[in-house]
């Protein structure tokens, strides 16, 4: 199969509801950058667009890169810096960049929170975490009773330690919630909802004493470790449904 740009952009809203995220997402989310209509031979998957993970991708012979995190966020940037470098390079290596942010998080099989619910344990998942009126994450009733130990190993990828652990609840877990990346004030929704493990990629300090005080322990498995699972699972669908050649350039933040 001959793959173009637009070829995988339309294979991409049929997965991804890029459209319905277009009011609620500051992301830039489909092609952010393309290429000159050039087949490509292969995608590279990433977490961020960046000058490293360009390079990479052009070391393999990527002619996309699809991320989570793009260059564009809502708002017009002028072209100079470590931007200009960054669009520069694509465009000289002719490698086209396309970014999905919310509709992957969102995503109920291929989404970095169901797939955070999945590694959990998680039944009944139900929608969780409103953000402009859509709900990005999940919660449930985990498997079987889970300690904040436990459930950090099932959701750390290549063994990495998270940002943060926050033992402020039980010792077993049975309710949680899962929302991927910068999602620090679910914590509060988790309060309300009387749930015993929140996990998310980052923390604030403003939700610190409220979870101590209402014993919700919170697990900031880190914005990036815990958003690698879509960009992965996305990978893997268009490696068994196109048959396309790709690869995952690991880049990680630590954050």
């Amino acid at each position: 199969m001959t793959l173009t740009s637009r070829k995988l952009d339309n294979f991409f809203r049929g997965i991804l509801d890029i459209e319905g995220f277009k009011d609620a997402d500051s992301s830039l989310n489909g092609i952010q950058v393309d290429n000159n209509g050039a087949e490509l031979g292969k995608i590279a998957f990433a977490v961020d667009a960046c000058t490293e993970v360009f390079k990479r991708a052009a070391e393999v012979g990527a002619g996309m890169v699809f991320v989570h995190h793009g260059l564009f966020w809502g708002k017009p940037l002028s072209i100079q810096g470590s931007h200009r470098q960054r669009v520069k390079f694509l465009l000289d290596n002719n490698i086209a960049l396309y970014a999905a942010h919310l509709p992957l998080d969102h995503h109920p099989q291929l989404g970095n929170n169901a797939i955070l619910a999945e590694l959990l344990g998680m039944q009944n998942a139900q929608p969780f975490g409103s953000y402009h009126g859509r709900a990005i994450g999940y919660k449930g009733e985990l498997a079987q009773p889970l300690t904040i130990d436990e459930a950090v190993a099932r959701i750390t990828y290549m063994g990495r330690p998270p940002a943060g652990v926050f033992p402020f609840g039980k010792k077993e877990n049975r309710r949680c919630a899962v929302i991927s990346g910068g999602a620090a004030f679910g914590a509060f929704e988790a309060i309300d909802e009387g749930l015993d493990l929140y996990v998310t990629g980052e923390t604030s300090h403003t939700v610190y004493h409220p979870a101590l005080e209402s014993g919700l322990n919170i697990i900031a498995g880190g914005h990036y470790s815990t958003e690698v699972w879509g960009v992965r699972r996305m990978m893997e669908e268009c490696v068994t449904r196109l048959g396309i050649d790709a690869e995952f350039i690991d880049v990680p933040t630590g954050l």
